[in-house]
């Protein structure tokens, strides 16, 4: 019953595309959309990060290249391939945007000094620099649609985009109920924006990246397929 499960799926339509990429060959594309489609031979759930990052591992090794997870908490990189050190993020939320690139969790903002004045902010963002130097590549698995009709797309943000920051315009949310005080970084400025940082200073002090312009990045490669009404 499970691999009819599996035969229904691999029946139904799929297209898989390459778009622009010097990491996604033919084989990579195939191996990783079936991972995919056998996922959702099982599960309603979109991929997460751990099975993304799983995946993509052994796709890559399977097709030639050299790829590597990192140690379990690493700070830094979650994955070196070909020799690159690699961040994986993956966004899910229902309200997904195809324009826009939403980062819910980038990195943890930790326990240091943070309150109600706003050059806290110039530390936050000297912190968010300092986290990019961790690694040498961004790419981000994106769901853009779900059962029955999956459509899943890998993009690349680019790292130069992001140290751009340095030069964004900050502003503390000074009539926030939150302490601290959450904050933005616009870049560049607030009325002209290619993404923002957010210092959210809820229970998880954490840095989201918002409203990240998607033809700013490099669309590598996208799955769509279908699987079987229940």
């Amino acid at each position: 019953a499970w691999v009819g499960k599996v035969v229904d799926t691999f029946d139904l339509p799929h297209h898989f595309n390459i778009v622009d990429s010097d990491l996604i060959d033919g084989d990579v594309l195939i191996n990783f959309g079936d991972a995919l489609r056998i996922h959702h031979s099982f599960s309603v759930d979109p991929f997460s990060k751990d099975k993304f990052e799983y995946v993509l591992e052994t796709v890559l090794n399977m097709s030639g290249h050299k790829a590597a997870l990192a140690t379990k908490g690493n700070r830094g990189h979650d994955i070196t391939i070909n020799g690159e050190t690699v961040s994986l993020k993956t966004q899910a939320d229902k309200s997904i945007r195809t324009d826009k690139i939403w980062i819910s969790k980038f990195m943890e903002l930790g326990a240091g000094e943070w309150g109600d004045n706003p050059e806290d902010l110039i530390k936050l963002r000297e912190s968010f620099l300092r986290h990019l130097k961790g690694y040498d590549r961004i790419f981000t698995l994106r769901t853009l649609k779900r059962a029955p009709d999956w459509f899943y797309e890998l993009v690349e943000i680019p790292k130069s985009l992001l140290l751009t920051a340095e030069h964004g315009e900050l502003v503390m949310m000074m009539n926030s109920k939150q302490f601290p005080k959450p904050g933005y970084c616009y870049v560049p400025s607030k009325q002209n924006q290619k993404f923002q940082l957010y210092f959210d200073g809820g229970g998880e002090r954490k840095l989201q990246i918002k409203h990240l312009l998607k033809n700013e990045c490099r669309l590598h490669a996208t799955w769509s397929f279908s699987i079987p009404n229940e």
